[in-house]
């Protein structure tokens, strides 16, 4: 992500710095609306006016060409004298099929944007505002909706972008002979991780609809014969045996029950000297800005989760029966909280 670690210093008086955070939000609606419309897509062979993009879009030009007039300000396209647009390398990102996933990064925005119409529900109840826009809670929403699921799924690599590479850089995996990722999605983090790490062997852990599309990814990536994959839920149990045990953004996601079945689960399928890691955005302590605390209001909003200082950490792991060894910086944003079997 590129969300600053600090905030930034304004020299406006307060009511503008209010009337500029509140502006803050149409960017994002605009760069949806250009993904929605595919318009990095459109322009790729070569620029066109609004005028050439309308009927292959369904939009009205003179419209279309003030939203493409300001994207282009904000740097996604440039217009020429002849009111042409062509994509800029910020644009660019946003075409279909990206390594990046920015597109669908930006695309599945909608669920963040319908559950966040319900902050205040989620802030009078606790309650997740997702669950009171669709009607039942995300992971099972994403289950029964396999197209959005994917989505999803290359939202999270997007989202995540620098993470599994400063997660293999800062610390040592070398030592462990089988790593088990659980909830790991496509596996992403851990082909990252053994490209890395010769040494290991992994095993990867999700639902039977997530990691459907693992076979192909780690194909891909050239280490089918490296990981193997296991269906399943780890609110039930997660593959015993294994040295070392990654969760990646798994334990925010869920409420503070769940987060105790998971991390007993996860005790029980350890040996004495496994290792647990978790990979999160530990928060500051105090007023300090950081990108979590504005990540842990997407949590309470959609999944009913949370974000956590290592003090809370600490609590919570000492309550599932873990001792928190040490937290980890990387150079992304998140940290890899260790702990051990009690």
């Amino acid at each position: 992500m590129s969300t600053p670690a600090t905030a930034p210093v304004h020299a406006l008086p307060p009511e503008a710095q209010i009337a500029e955070m509140l502006m803050g939000q149409l960017p994002a609606r605009l760069i949806n609306l250009a993904a929605t419309l595919k318009l990095p897509d459109l322009l790729s062979d070569g620029p066109r006016t609004a005028e050439e993009l309308a009927p292959l879009t369904g939009t009205h030009a003179p419209s279309l060409y003030r939203v493409m007039r300001t994207l282009a300000s904000l740097g996604l396209f440039t217009e020429d004298d002849g009111h042409r647009f062509a994509l800029r390398p910020l644009g660019a990102v946003l075409k279909s099929g990206t390594p990046s996933h920015a597109a669908a990064m930006v695309l599945g925005g909608e669920i963040c944007t319908r559950s966040f119409d319900h902050l205040l529900y989620s802030v009078r109840t606790g309650k997740s505002g997702f669950e009171k826009s669709f009607g039942v809670p995300t992971f099972e929403w994403l289950a029964a909706n396999p197209e959005q699921a994917s989505l999803f799924n290359g939202t999270m690599i997007g989202f995540h972008g620098r993470e599994p590479l400063a997660i293999a850089a800062a610390y040592d995996f070398s030592g462990f002979e089988t790593i088990a990722d659980v909830g790991g999605s496509t596996g992403n983090l851990l082909a990252t991780v053994l490209s890395h790490h010769p040494a290991p062997r992994g095993i990867l852990f999700d639902l039977p609809h997530v990691v459907a599309e693992a076979p192909a990814f780690l194909a891909q990536r050239g280490l089918s014969e490296r990981i193997r994959i296991e269906a399943g839920s780890f609110f039930d149990s997660v593959p015993a045996g294994a040295d070392a045990y990654i969760l990646s953004h798994i334990i925010h996601d869920w409420n503070h029950e769940q987060c105790l079945a998971i991390l007993n689960n996860c005790r029980r399928a350890m040996g004495p000297n496994a290792r647990l890691l978790l990979a999160e955005m530990v928060l500051p302590e105090g007023d300090t800005f950081h990108a979590g605390k504005m990540l842990d209001m997407i949590m309470l909003a959609v999944p009913g989760g949370e974000e956590r200082t290592a003090s809370e950490y600490n609590t919570l792991l000492d309550e599932a029966g873990f001792r928190m060894s040490r937290v980890v910086p990387t150079e992304s944003l998140v940290s890899l909280v260790e702990a051990v079997p009690r």
